[in-house]
């Protein structure tokens, strides 16, 4: 590309794309994301809906929004932007406060007319005065008007061709960032193959914005980003719902089972459902259930048959499971349930994350009713702990609960399509008994789990579900020590889990002055921080727990090295409640956030630095 009057070097950079939420900025920070990862940088992103489904056009409330962090040893989206896209006066009133000091500001000056600032809220004609922007590098692209110029000899009317000017806008940072654009030209010929006047369009105004940077090459600054040296293989750029649901997929492929999904539509959940019904190819069979109650039912259906049954779901979907997430307990049958965590409590903040569900996965039924608890902890290891609940809720014959968030779900990070070596073989349980004699609740001695028979077995014919059971034969039972004994046993049962799950790993020194514990979703925000702080010489470290119910056997041994630990979760406490119902002998600080955005960086290092000067 031409050279601009300033070339920065830098390791990593963020850049957000906003506008109106019908103005293509998903899109478009999806490709400029694929095209990052292509050139060979590690990305990581943050989509940000709002939550109505069509706001008022040019308000704050209609803004959407996709940040993406992308360079050398990126973990996190970024705290604030380097460099933001504006389409509309909201977009940048809705951004302003997260831009990084010097940052260049992009926007198209043709939507900052009196009407669209009266719409964002601005009280002057004069939106970085009243933003305090004067500090910034500010690009006025007449984006709309080029838009138009550079498409006036086709024959579309005016609303197509605007929809076209997301395209000028990534046209303009691909060359801000010496980015090739020809991959985002063959997604362009492929999607829209069949509308050629459309297609001509976006090809027409995406070489059009990369062309605009030459033109403005002189006075504005452009970035240059090493790409990262990367293990050799197959990479693919994943989200935390396709890559559940992939995960699902080798978990049918390594225990030999066909994979069911029942599951009802639920943001953010509704990807995963949407992802395995494109997968008949591969034998799977997807049931869009009419309610969540249902999902669930059809899922233990389909696990009493013989199948490896799912549902997906999100807080109040996983409200409406629980009673027959208890007779999955009782009828100790394979099921994962994935709950993508929203904000709440009700309908909440169904576009925003949170890690409010922790108690009601754990504790959120009638009676006794012990599950397995697991916990994602990034975009592309929702892939290997998809895979890693059905193999424990296979062989150990329970419930599991898979725990995601609407961070994970939606944003997205490079992933390495991993060798067929690296994932064990699943053991499906069967019964050595013999015809005529079966005992369904007939216990293996190393897991406590019960035989799985599938209906139609000659010699094999039994009936399960949601009484309580002899615990011979299988049969009713109402006596009170039976029950006492069932109880006993299947929390034994789920107690052994901890013998088939890693143990919990230290990021960090032993000598560390503070331990840090997390859970989920929030493992690449204080990943980033510690390591941070260990630069700057402080004494940092990392427990991070993906397994919870049960917890990793060496859990209260770590916890007993460190005099000052402080528990970090996106809810008001919940985890740290069950450590200290679990380890009450420890002390335990607090650091919480319940906003529906992840922690940033800054507010984490902020209070670790007050935790170890106090």
């Amino acid at each position: 590309m031409g050279k601009s009057s300033k070339v920065i070097e830098v390791d990593k950079i963020s850049v957000r794309f906003s506008g109106d939420s019908g103005d293509g900025m998903q899109l478009t920070g999806n490709l400029f994301s694929q095209t990052s990862a292509v050139y060979g940088n590690d990305i990581s992103t943050f989509p940000d809906y709002p939550a109505d489904i069509r706001a008022p056009q040019g308000t704050i409330g209609g803004v959407s929004g996709f940040q993406v962090n992308f360079g050398q040893g990126v973990t996190t989206p970024g705290d604030l932007t380097d460099v933001l896209v504006a389409m509309n006066p909201a977009a940048l009133k809705a951004n302003a406060v997260f831009m990084k000091p010097g940052g260049t500001i992009i926007i198209d000056v043709d939507s900052f007319e009196a009407k669209g600032l009266e719409k964002a809220g601005y009280q002057t004609d004069d939106p970085v005065f009243e933003d305090k922007l004067e500090g910034f590098n500010i690009i006025k692209a007449p984006i709309s008007s080029l838009t138009r110029e550079s498409v006036k000899d086709l024959a579309l009317d005016n609303k197509s061709v605007l929809r076209s000017k997301n395209m000028f806008a990534l046209g303009l940072v691909f060359w801000l960032f010496d980015r090739p654009i020809e991959h985002t030209q063959a997604f362009i010929k492929n999607k829209f193959g069949s509308k050629p006047l459309i297609m001509e369009a976006n090809l027409k105004v995406l070489q059009a914005g990369h062309d605009y940077g030459y033109t403005i090459q002189a006075v504005t600054p452009s970035y240059h980003i090493n790409p990262t040296e990367s293990r050799k293989g197959i990479y693919r750029n994943l989200n935390g719902n396709k890559a559940a649901a992939w995960g699902f997929l080798l978990a049918a492929e390594k225990s030999g089972l066909s994979l069911f999904l029942g599951s009802y539509p639920i943001t953010p959940a509704t990807e995963i459902l949407q992802e395995l019904a494109a997968r008949k190819d591969l034998g799977v069979k997807v049931f869009q259930a009419e309610d969540e109650i249902a999902g669930v039912c059809t899922a233990i259906g389909a696990s009493f048959s013989g199948a490896l049954g799912i549902t997906s779901t999100s807080g109040p979907g996983l409200a409406l499971k629980t009673e027959a997430i208890g007779l999955a307990v009782m009828s100790e049958l394979p099921l994962v349930v994935v709950n993508v965590q929203r904000g709440g409590p009700s309908t909440g903040l169904p576009t925003k994350t949170e890690q409010a569900d922790l108690l009601q996965a754990l504790f959120g039924r009638n009676g006794e009713s012990p599950v397995v608890v697991m916990a994602a902890s990034t975009p592309v290891n929702c892939f290997d702990y998809a895979f890693y609940a059905s193999k424990i809720a296979i062989e150990h014959m329970t419930p599991v609960i898979l725990l995601t968030d609407g961070f994970l779900a939606n944003g997205t990070q490079q992933w390495r399509v991993p060798d067929d070596d690296e994932f064990p073989v699943i053991s499906v349980p069967t019964s050595h008994q013999k015809p005529g004699e079966f005992q369904p609740y007939l216990r293996n001695e190393e897991r406590l789990s019960r035989d799985w028979v599938f209906p139609g077995t000659k010699g094999f014919e039994h009936r399960i579900g949601g009484l309580e059971k002899d615990v011979k034969s299988g049969n009713i039972s109402h006596d009170g020590p039976n029950h006492q004994l069932m109880v006993n046993l299947r929390q034994e049962k789920l107690a052994r889990v901890a013998d088939f799950i890693p143990e919990l790993e230290v990021i960090g020194e032993v000598s560390a002055e503070l331990l840090v514990v997390g859970w989920g979703g929030t493992y690449g925000h204080l990943f980033t921080a510690i390591e941070e702080m260990n630069q700057a010489g402080f004494k940092v470290a990392l427990a991070h727990f993906n397994y919870i119910n049960p917890l990793p056997k060496n859990t209260q041994e770590v916890l007993s090295r460190y005099k000052k630990m402080v528990i970090c979760e996106l809810n008001l406490g919940q985890f740290a409640g069950f450590l200290r119902m679990k380890f009450p002998q420890f002390s335990y600080h607090q650091f919480n956030k319940v906003q529906g955005l992840p922690f940033t960086v800054q507010e984490l290092k902020n209070q670790f630095v007050e935790l170890l000067e106090s």
